[in-house]
């Protein structure tokens, strides 16, 4: 990154780039690329850090995307902890001094989109447990690159403790692992999760041995990767593996064995506490609990066995018996409390579409009437746009607007243009899943007679019980896309026409 930067000093002035007559934007994603290459036409040369087809909750970038970032003269991020933090990190550590870095779906606010909660769907026998760091840590001078790390430090009980994410196509991460100790001296680097500030993940949680288990952590910020950490508290949870939860903790205390909890690091008040709700309603409807107050409970009906795929070999021999409690949602996707997709939404887009404009005439006043004109031409196709997704979706059969899928990506599309999530299909992709899931899925299919279940192309390979479910009750598999561009759709418009009618033809 060195390295780049320092060819950054051969550009030109501040406001052109190296080409001199046209602008250079970075963008986090394609779709984004895309909305800014029909404002900007000809006067800009638009460049996206995740490529199509990828995911964004997960690319890590390039030095090439570094270099792209080091000649931009004005960067655009979707936010709300849509990319993956490293992107955020390696625009805001690389954009030139006085470069704009517009966070879309933040600022958009001001051109009248509308924002959704980001609201679990608790569908899951056990317990969801993640990970969460509540707060901005602006009093310590945090911003949006800022790390927040929970280290396990110790941990006792029957057996080996195991934190892991896995990822949208099946690749682990793992967090946590007492089989090998907790070696102070590190720093604990081999047993620690990081998250952005204000920020949420899913985890799967593995117990290799029925019992009581106590695993203890403490938290710290890292400001930037020069400063000191900053300690942030130490807390030690208890978990009852397979065995009655008043054996785990002191008499009276509350059993999280339902719904939705977070082990959280409360950045304003140095403290790691338990955030706990029954119901998925996201972070404002969790209620705390101090850790010592509760015990997690990892019931006998968790009891698996370890995958036989080799990548989960960490957890134990194929076959052997683990409990555990599973990812709530398919693949690595740290998240705040707003949904960030807001673009399935196409008056949403609008927003983005106004801002990108207003944005490259402050950058480019040369080229304002250009940008304008633009802007209007695409206003104009995507008002058409979302006439066309409207009358699509009326046309399905008012008992027949269900969506089934496989990524909560969607809750724009269902609250803009009238259409229900009736569930997104999420078993733990490390885990074959319990008859129970298969059970639910089949009987959501079948009660409210869904024609028709909906798989993101980039997901398909990791969502065998879906399809099989789908076969058994008769009802078709049929493509939807979120946030990715691929060989069939090339642009935004493309990609919301085909959703619409992907969805009228297969409901329909």
């Amino acid at each position: 990154m060195a390295a780049a930067a320092a060819l950054a000093g051969c550009g030109s002035a501040a406001g052109l780039s190296a080409s001199g007559d046209r602008l250079q934007v970075v963008t986090s994603t394609g779709l984004l690329r895309d909305l800014v290459e029909n404002v900007g036409g000809e006067r800009v040369n638009a460049v996206s850090l995740v490529p199509d087809g990828a995911d964004p909750h997960s690319f890590e970038p390039t030095l090439r995307d570094v270099r792209d970032v080091v000649y931009a003269d004005v960067a655009f991020t979707n936010y709300m902890l849509l990319e993956q933090h490293s992107i955020i990190k390696t625009l805001d550590a690389n954009l030139r001094d006085g470069v704009p870095s517009v966070s879309l779906a933040e600022e958009s606010v001001k051109y009248a989109a509308e924002l959704i909660p980001l609201v679990e769907n608790v569908n899951l026998d056990t317990i969801w447990l993640g990970l969460r760091a509540r707060g901005d840590g602006a009093r310590h001078g945090a911003d949006r690159t800022s790390d927040v790390q929970l280290s396990a430090t110790a941990a006792t009980g029957p057996g080996e403790v195991y934190g892991y994410l896995t990822g949208t196509f099946g690749e682990t991460e793992l967090y946590f692992d007492s089989s090998d100790g907790f070696d102070a001296g590190s720093g604990f680097k081999h047993d620690t999760a990081t998250l952005p500030v204000d920020a949420h993940t899913h985890m799967s949680w593995a117990f290799t041995e029925p019992g009581v288990y106590r695993v203890t952590f403490q938290a710290s910020l890292r400001v930037d990767a020069t400063s000191r950490p900053v300690p942030l508290g130490r807390a030690t949870f208890a978990f009852a593996v397979g065995v009655e939860p008043t054996r785990a903790g002191p008499p009276g205390a509350t059993v999280l064995r339902e719904g939705h909890a977070d082990l959280t690091v409360d950045l304003d008040r140095g403290a790691i506490v338990a955030l706990h709700d029954p119901e998925g309603g996201g972070e404002h409807a969790q209620r705390e609990h101090r850790a010592e107050e509760v015990v997690i409970e990892v019931p006998a009906k968790a009891l698996t066995e370890v995958p036989g795929d080799p990548q989960f070999r960490f957890l134990g021999k194929a076959g052997e018996p683990i409990h555990q409690l599973p990812q709530a949602v398919l693949g690595k996707h740290v998240h705040g409390e707003i949904d960030p997709h807001l673009w399935q939404d196409v008056g949403n887009a609008m927003a983005y579409v106004e801002l990108i404009r207003d944005t490259l005439i402050a950058r480019d006043p040369k080229g304002a009437a250009a940008y304008r004109a633009n802007a209007d031409r695409y206003l104009a196709e995507l008002e058409r746009l979302d006439r066309h997704v409207r009358r699509a979706i009326a046309a399905i059969p008012a008992a027949r607007r269900y969506l089934v899928t496989t990524h909560d990506a969607f809750a724009y599309l269902a609250h803009a243009y009238g259409i229900e999530i009736a569930g997104f299909v999420t078993p733990n992709p490390a885990t074959e899943p319990s008859l129970a899931e298969r059970r639910k899925l089949g009987e959501t299919i079948r009660n409210l007679r869904v024609p028709a279940v909906f798989l993101e192309p980039n997901l398909a390979a990791r969502s065998s019980t879906l399809t099989e479910v789908a076969s058994e009750q008769g009802a078709r598999v049929c493509p939807i896309y979120g946030d990715a561009f691929d060989g069939r759709v090339r642009t935004y418009v493309q990609m919301m026409r085909f959703n619409a009618d992907s969805l009228k033809g297969c409901l329909s």
